[in-house]
């Protein structure tokens, strides 16, 4: 793999440049490493938030979600990233953790 940097249009952060689709793959694989690590972690206060929260009607709260959809939008466009993308992909990050909220809201309300 080349130590060389490739630049993408705007991006900011330094991406090695491949010259087979295995290195991509090699590099996509690394990145999807982290990425699950770090949406274990936020899985992790998402539970925390259903314990918290008193009743199920707070578990989406519309204010927050476009709140950060904006704060998304303005470190893709910061870094050079496709903001279509990141604001894509959080919105269905944050759909799926509300469904696991709600079933963590339900498991714990069961318990106590």
């Amino acid at each position: 793999m080349s130590q060389e940097h490739f630049t993408l249009h705007t991006l900011q952060i330094p991406v090695q440049r491949c010259e087979s689709m295995t290195e991509v793959r090699q590099h996509i694989d690394a990145l999807d490493d982290r990425i699950v690590a770090l949406i274990c972690e936020r899985s992790g206060y998402v539970a925390q938030a259903a314990r918290i929260k008193q009743n199920a009607n707070q578990i989406v709260d519309e204010a927050r979600i476009e709140a950060i959809i904006d704060r998304v939008r303005a470190q893709a466009g910061a870094v050079g990233a496709p903001a279509e993308v990141l604001e894509a992909t959080y919105r269905a990050m944050i759909a799926a953790f509300i469904e696991f909220e709600r079933g963590e809201f339900v498991r714990l309300k069961e318990v106590a």
